[in-house]
């Protein structure tokens, strides 16, 4: 019945737009394309999510939890919460710089080396497949620099970070050791700063393109608002 589908959709869309807005700046968005999307994230403009997103968004965090209690059933002592079961975190720059990390592994099999950071992302096939046959450093810039980033300021970053894709379609997994890469790390902190700086002097950070039929500008959840501060309309 399309009026089921209709009224969960208005209440995922109503439960989103009630939820408490991020007052920092993410970790997670850093290695993004575009300059102009990351600050706007920051300064907290509307984002236009579907409800469809929303519910892979969510499908996204379930199946996180469900790789974490495989891994930890395979023998990696995965801890994804502190003690006093708070996700695990970094905050820095007065709090304007935060980032909350899937989990950290302190122990298990001799193949890898501990304590190391987790990170766990779900992707469709052909962004796995692609991930799996070229590598992280390659084909997910954001997912790169998150976790240089977590590295860094969890004092992570004497062994390399394990990272776990889950295929939705196949239910493959594919793991990968991502080494840490200082200057990579001070360059996604240094983005940083500069973002937070403009933002405070209301200055804006430069788009990823001129034209606004970019095929990134048109996926952006960010498209309109960034239309009206350059002057476009539609």
């Amino acid at each position: 019945m399309q009026q089921i589908n209709d009224l969960l959709d208005a209440k995922l869309l109503e439960n989103h737009r009630n939820q408490e807005k991020r007052d920092y700046l993410g970790a997670s968005i850093i290695g993004g394309d575009c300059l102009r999307q990351i600050q706007l994230q920051y300064m907290q403009k509307e984002q236009e999510f579907s409800a469809q997103t929303l519910r892979t968004f969510a499908i996204g965090h379930c199946l996180e939890d469900l790789i974490a209690d495989w891994m930890i059933l395979a023998g990696f002592d995965l801890r994804t919460r502190d003690e006093n079961g708070e996700q695990f975190g970094f905050s820095t720059a007065e709090g304007k710089l935060k980032g909350h990390v899937d989990g950290i592994i302190f122990g298990g099999p001799d193949f890898c080396k501990y304590p190391a950071l987790w990170e766990c992302k779900t992707l469709n096939n052909k962004s796995w497949n692609d991930t799996a046959k070229r590598g992280v450093l390659v084909t997910k810039s954001l997912y790169f620099a998150q976790v240089q980033l977590y590295m860094t300021y969890l004092n992570l970053d004497e062994n390399p970070c394990l990272f776990t894709a889950l295929n939705k379609d196949t239910s493959e997994l594919y793991h990968e050791l991502i080494a840490f890469d200082a200057e990579a790390a001070q360059r996604y902190s240094d983005r940083a700063v500069q973002i937070i700086k403009a933002s405070e002097n209301n200055e804006m950070m430069p788009c990823i393109s001129s034209d606004s039929s970019f095929y990134k500008c048109k996926m952006c959840s960010y498209r309109q608002e960034c239309l009206r501060q350059r002057g476009f309309c539609e």
